[in-house]
């Protein structure tokens, strides 16, 4: 204890007086700023916050799946539609019919042929532009034809009388197993096989459909793939 510290009757200073100014002093003294790069300490209301088991991580090299959007499942059958046209540009006519198929409802194109010129057979006016597609459908064969009618329509099809021009021209040729005889539908499509422009777009995407005897007997009617 300096001098200065002692009391004039010689008496010592209890030491609780003493820490008391030592704890003074400490409390007049700034904290000392942290160190650059040092790790703040956390709060308790930060450490708090964190609730549940921490996120799983996938090991390396491991895809992570990613969750999808609803998923319309229907049950569906393979189709072939074929396609003509000999009126205004019939073979843009022709590919803008691929397309419209594509986009019914529940119908997806699955293959199309390449196109065919041919001489219009059981019809009138100038050569026709051919093609066949095939199609997985969730449509009855009912509901398809109708669509594809519908499809004539908006394509300006008109019938003034029987086998006249067609700006477009869509025939069912063949739906799943289906085996129909009515006044509206017949399937498979009765004339299919006498027709070299129905067989050879067919035998080009589904040789498996077309018998090679049904391909020779119309060798005479002349197609000429075009694109």
């Amino acid at each position: 204890m300096s001098a200065t510290d002692r009391p004039k009757d010689g008496k010592k200073i209890p030491a609780a007086k003493t820490v008391g100014k030592a704890a003074a002093k400490t409390a007049d003294k700034k904290p000392a700023p942290p160190r650059a790069g040092g790790a703040k300490p956390s709060s308790s209301s930060s450490a708090g916050a964190r609730s549940g088991p921490p996120a799983r991580r996938a090991p390396a090299g491991v895809p992570v799946r990613r969750p999808r959007g609803p998923r319309e499942d229907y049950p569906t059958v393979q189709a072939f539609v074929a396609i003509g046209a000999n009126l205004g540009d019939a073979e843009a006519a022709v590919k803008a019919a691929m397309a419209a198929i594509g986009a019914l409802q529940r119908t997806q194109v699955t293959a199309r042929s390449s196109l065919y010129r041919s001489e219009p057979v059981d019809a009138e006016g100038p050569d026709f532009i051919n093609a066949v597609v095939a199609v997985r459908t969730g449509l009855d064969a009912e509901q398809f034809l109708v669509a594809l009618q519908r499809l004539e329509t908006l394509a300006g099809r008109e019938r003034p009388f029987p086998n006249a021009p067609r700006t477009l021209d869509l025939d069912l040729l063949m739906h799943g197993n289906s085996v129909i005889d009515t006044p509206a539908l017949t399937l498979p499509h009765p004339r299919m096989r006498e027709r070299a422009f129905v067989l050879k777009p067919l035998a080009e995407i589904a040789p498996d459909k077309v018998p090679r005897a049904a391909l020779a007997r119309v060798t005479g009617q002349v197609v000429k793939r075009i694109v």
